[in-house]
């Protein structure tokens, strides 16, 4: 393990390099002096999507939802829930798949709400249907 993380602003989008030992201590970003975790879901577009996939050396966890989905509506709670419990070890993020279709077809996203975890740029694993904060957390963590 190495001695940093390198980790995306969820303000800004800006990569950081936080020391491992300063994760759990409310780190700010370098450039807009935000909080680096808000214990909040990020909102992903086709915008920032690939700069938080691919550049956080934390597991990024993406619901991808629908405003016109009763289960995903559901959900976002939970999801919410299971941000606060999960960071600073692993970022949530949400895509609306109504808003970037083009990144949902690509994913090959068939049934939503889906849960997709992401490590180093690589689905790692995925999971379809809605679930509880604790159910989320649990899956997250067993497969990260």
């Amino acid at each position: 393990m190495t001695d940093f993380q390198h980790i995306a602003c969820p303000h800004c989008n800006a990569v950081n390099r936080v020391p491992v030992s300063k994760l759990k201590k409310h780190p700010a970003c370098g450039k807009c002096k935000q909080p680096m975790f808000t214990a909040h879901p990020v909102t992903l577009d086709s915008g920032n999507f690939n700069q938080h996939i691919t550049r956080n050396d934390i597991p990024v966890l993406v619901d991808f939802w629908a405003p016109w989905c009763g289960p995903c509506r559901m959900m976002a709670p939970a999801f919410e829930q299971a941000a606060g419990r999960l960071e600073p070890e692993m970022r949530l993020a949400k895509l609306n798949t109504e808003e970037a279709q083009e990144l949902a077809a690509r994913h090959n996203i068939r049934s939503i709400p889906t849960l997709a975890l992401f490590k180093g740029g690589r689905e790692i694993a995925r999971q379809a249907g809605a679930m509880d904060a604790s159910g989320i957390v649990q899956w997250a963590r067993a497969n990260s």
